[in-house]
């Protein structure tokens, strides 16, 4: 099976994620630079505020924090885009015998916004949600989750930032990514990334000579 995460690897989102999050910590008299915050896009809420500013901050206000960072995203969904060739990718997918799950940690009215921009609703096998985990990444639990959703025990994720590929690991399964969200070639592969692209109409293009090419 094919395991997709959404953000950053479908959905072109974590520059607004990171955008979202700087004006949310401004909020509380907290300034972290951009860059840093972006360095940990991909990596769950209930982790991001601790990571980037330490535990008392969590402790005073991380779920404050992760309140206004929602309101804040809210506020700039309406110019997140698809990032090209995702239907392609999945049908592609689909002929290689591969049943083909969304693994996101969005609450569920950011996903079904990005599914239905995606028009990939009735293509995929299923999907997860911030309901389906009690951990989030770089814990497993998302990929276990998501193959879950169609009772398979082997699996290739696609992503595109290190805490995929660490989640991946820890659940047993290769990651493939793009640089989509941000990160180097050099840093996935560092990772622990089998192969990376630089955008998913390429990967399409060289779909056979990676772990998708079939089962």
């Amino acid at each position: 099976m094919a395991v997709l995460d959404l953000d950053g690897t479908l959905v072109d989102t974590n520059y607004h994620h990171a955008l979202s999050w700087y004006r949310a910590f401004r909020r509380f008299e907290i300034t972290i630079p951009v860059w840093r915050l972006h360095r940990h896009v991909g990596m769950g809420g209930d982790k991001f505020v601790a990571a980037v500013a330490g535990d008392e901050v969590e402790d005073r206000h991380g779920d404050e924090l992760r309140d206004t960072w929602e309101q804040l995203f809210d506020e700039m969904i309406d110019e997140v885009a698809p990032l090209e060739g995702v239907r392609g990718l999945v049908v592609a997918l689909k002929d290689r015998g591969h049943e083909v799950v969304l693994a996101s940690s969005s609450v569920q009215k950011h996903f079904d916004r990005f599914i239905d921009l995606l028009e990939i609703r009735d293509d995929v096998d299923g999907w997860t949600t911030k309901d389906d985990v009690e951990a989030s990444k770089p814990e497993p639990d998302l990929v276990q989750a998501a193959m879950g959703k169609v009772k398979s025990d082997q699996a290739v994720m696609l992503g595109d930032t290190p805490w995929d590929v660490e989640a991946a690991r820890k659940a047993g399964v290769e990651t493939v990514c793009l640089i989509t969200g941000g990160f180097s070639e050099h840093e996935l592969l560092e990772a622990g990334a089998s192969a990376v692209f630089e955008s998913l109409v390429e990967l399409r293009a060289h779909l056979d000579e990676t772990p998708f090419c079939g089962d």
